[in-house]
């Protein structure tokens, strides 16, 4: 029977492969971004500086870890022998990346039995490092970081995100629509991880999205589960053929959590 990994392993592992990637990204950033491929619609872009930090990622983690298995954004699944698969997005915010914005990260985290239980989301344009490991806690640039106490549904900041189909997008901003009235405002940086790490260091107060990939959530979800939140991919209610059931992520503080899946239910993003 396979041990398990140490979490705090997988951890150091995410933060030294995440920095590597993250500083080609930069380099490669300097140097001019190139569309290279579209995915589900034309404005979902794919770059050059994606498939080549991913390649990086993939090739480091394999050095690293060579029995693991690997489950990237933009390549095939790489199967493992340890219990170990590492799930990475190698520019989370790839139009912010093209554009130029600074909000946009590589996100690594480490999975066993299912489950995330280390990650690292390591900024591009904007310095910042935000790791965990399970049983060990989050960090901001090597400082403990702890979410901040809910306030009143009508006093929480809520950050969100949009997918690139249309039909997509025309329900998030009818859900967004009913849901805005009743908190203190709406925030949309483009980047799921950096999203939910806002939650976890008490910059935001919530974060709610249809439709984003594990390789988007995997690695933020464990900082915000470390810093005392709650987090989850919660059952939607757009109905189309080929969307998954459960397709709404949720991200919040512990304490937060109830009145605002009860708002969301409200808004009808959650069924």
């Amino acid at each position: 029977m396979t041990r398990p990994a140490d979490p705090a392993e997988l951890r150091d592992v995410a933060l030294t492969v995440a920095r590597e990637a993250a500083a080609l990204a930069r380099r490669m950033r300097e140097e001019g971004v190139d569309v290279a491929d579209t995915k589900s619609s034309d404005t979902d872009v794919v770059t050059r500086a994606d498939r080549a930090v991913e390649d990086l990622l993939r090739r480091r983690l394999l050095e690293l870890r060579p029995d693991d298995a690997i489950l990237g954004e933009e390549g095939d699944d790489h199967a493992g022998t340890s219990g170990v698969r590492w799930v990475v997005d190698p520019i989370d915010g790839t139009v912010n990346y093209l554009y130029g914005i600074r909000d946009c990260a590589v996100s690594v985290a480490a999975e066993q039995g299912g489950e995330p239980v280390a990650g690292a989301v390591v900024g591009i344009g904007v310095d910042v490092e935000y790791v965990a490991a399970l049983g060990h806690g989050a960090t901001r640039d090597g400082r403990p970081i702890r979410v901040r106490p809910s306030p009143p549904l009508a006093q929480r900041l809520v950050m969100t995100g949009f997918g690139y189909r249309p039909e997509v997008r025309t329900h998030q901003a009818r859900c967004l629509a009913a849901l805005l009235p009743v908190v203190r405002d709406i925030r949309r940086i483009g980047t799921s991880s950096l999203d939910i790490c806002h939650v976890a260091d008490g910059s935001a107060d919530a974060y709610v999205e249809e439709g984003p990939h594990p390789w988007d959530y995997s690695a933020a979800a464990v900082v915000l589960r470390e810093a005392g939140g709650r987090f989850g991919v919660l059952p939607g209610t757009l109905d189309l053929d080929d969307w998954p059931h459960d397709g709404v992520v949720v991200a919040t503080p512990a304490d937060g959590w109830d009145a605002f899946v009860e708002a969301l239910r409200t808004a009808r993003f959650l069924a």
